[in-house]
């Protein structure tokens, strides 16, 4: 039920899709007598849409996921394993083409070759299936990343190809099961900036202790106040920070991640 809610409840929440379900009522209403009411549900989801496009909005409510981890220490030496989340590929259109189709998150999977090479005793760990609505749907995400990581010369034998998680939830779970971490190993954790602080909560539930080490950033503190350029681009980040934002008290609320709004640890503390 909470798959099914996140994928259906949470899409149609999005800043996006709220502003212009809000113009199509205002639409309807011209044609009752709610004209005048519908005219300025229409002006107003108008502007709103402007507002969310082309101001820093977006920029503002993602800085304070991105920034929520520090780069990863590279200084305490060579890690374990490494845990790179899928997101990367876009397994239904991967299947329909025959060959892999990356979407905006493609750091995840340069970022984890790069790792790989750095070190080459790591085991890496790819976990994504798909996240469709439709279970029968045979497209998986590892399927394809496979193929990636040995074309970027990572030997097969070091990949373990998790392809049935739906969301972050069972990427905790499902990888947890595969490597069965031991005491004092180190993993990191590969995902997107923003994703970072839901994703390490979820894995600290699950019992699997990660080191993170974000990439795929969308903001910076640079740009925080600077207008987007492109209208898509605004709306998108918004979309991905209120995706975040929905997700890290959803989890919370249904105990499926460690705490609001994950932190750092010191000194074996975590905030």
């Amino acid at each position: 039920m909470f798959f099914f809610l996140s994928k259906t409840v949470g899409v149609m929440l999005l800043p996006s899709n709220l502003i212009v379900g809000a113009g199509l009522v205002g639409l309807i209403l011209l044609i009752t007598r709610f004209y005048s009411a519908g005219r300025k549900l229409i002006a107003a989801s108008m502007l709103l849409l402007a507002v969310c496009g082309f101001t820093p909005i977006g920029n503002l409510l993602l800085y304070p996921l991105e920034s929520r981890f520090p780069p990863w220490d590279d200084t305490r030496g060579a890690p374990d394993g490494i845990i790179v989340l899928g997101g990367s590929i876009e397994p239904d259109l991967s299947a329909m083409h025959g060959t892999p189709v990356f979407g905006p998150s493609i750091d995840r999977l340069i970022a984890a070759a790069q790792l790989a090479h750095r070190y080459p005793k790591a085991r890496i760990l790819f976990s994504g299936g798909n996240g469709s609505l439709d279970s029968t749907d045979p497209a998986r995400e590892a399927d394809f990343a496979l193929p990636v990581f040995e074309s970027l010369g990572i030997s097969g034998d070091r990949l373990i190809m998790e392809r049935r998680s739906r969301n972050t939830e069972e990427n905790a779970e499902f990888s947890k099961a595969l490597v069965s971490p031991k005491e004092g190993e180190r993993w990191l954790l590969v995902t997107s900036a923003y994703h970072m602080p839901r994703a390490v909560g979820i894995f600290r539930k699950a019992g699997f202790a990660v080191e993170p080490y974000p990439v795929d950033w969308r903001s910076g503190r640079a740009n925080l106040l600077r207008p987007s350029r492109f209208f898509i681009g605004g709306l998108g980040r918004i979309d991905t920070a209120a995706r975040e934002w929905m997700g890290l008290i959803a989890y919370w609320i249904t105990g499926r991640t460690s705490e609001l709004f994950p932190g750092p640890e010191q000194d074996g503390v975590q905030r």
